[in-house]
């Protein structure tokens, strides 16, 4: 994760600004979400790599003690400022967490995993920290969108990919890993979980006035999947 540490630490308020307001985010990522996830209020959420605070500001208008990580500070240092009331904490998914055992009801992992090469061992980690009859919902980029970017244009390997972003008018580039569905679900289960539901979601009605190229793209081709995992 150090690779995304730098990047978005040089990017931070540029990129929670575009988060907030990009329709891929608002009107397609959130939502399909936020639809997997059982009622929060009263329960205490675990944020997976929270950025500038998106999904944690969610959680608490719904009702949820919230707390935060992420591998970037300048991203938490924005959470903290838009959310005092909920906790932030600096830490890497891709190492041991510093929550104690089943001390969370619902973890929600927003466009993060794909930052690993390795899922097993952060879901290990995340099925530790979950109490029994906890879940955990992700948002990842679609294995079949991900080949577009591949340059080997081998759906089945396990690869690295970068993609170049204008965010605040300056291009950055991102790195990021593609498996195949399959290889996912052996992850799953290595970690730990086990699907509880699957979805391919369409975007809100209101992107087809709004952004209709968007609304085009994400109605004819898959781009994010949304999996609500539970422990097995």
């Amino acid at each position: 994760m150090a690779g995304a540490r730098e990047t978005y630490d040089a990017m931070a308020a540029e990129y929670a600004a575009h988060a907030e307001a990009n329709p891929f985010t608002s009107l397609y990522e959130a939502p399909g979400l936020q639809a997997l996830l059982p009622p929060v209020r009263g329960r205490r959420a675990l944020d997976v790599g929270c950025g500038g605070g998106r999904t944690s500001a969610w959680l608490l208008e719904q009702g949820a003690e919230v707390v935060g990580f992420d591998v970037s500070p300048e991203l938490l240092r924005l959470a903290h400022e838009r959310l005092p009331s909920a906790s932030f904490v600096v830490a890497d998914l891709g190492a041991p967490l510093p929550f104690e055992d089943a001390s969370f009801d619902v973890a929600v992992a927003s466009l993060v995993m794909h930052y690993l090469r390795d899922w097993a061992p952060a879901l290990r980690e995340l099925r530790r920290v979950l109490r029994p009859g906890g879940a955990l919902a992700l948002s990842t980029h679609h294995p079949a969108m991900d080949v577009e970017l591949s340059r080997s244009g081998d759906y089945f390997e396990i690869e690295e990919l970068r993609d170049v972003w204008t965010v605040g008018g300056r291009e950055r580039e991102v790195r990021f890993w593609h498996r195949p569905l399959s290889r996912m679900f052996r992850e799953i289960a290595d970690g730990g979980f086990r699907v509880d539901e699957l979805s391919e979601p369409q975007p809100l009605p209101e992107m087809r006035e709004r952004f209709p190229e968007a609304w085009e793209r994400l109605t004819t081709n898959p781009h994010f999947l949304f999996l609500r995992l539970v422990p097995r």
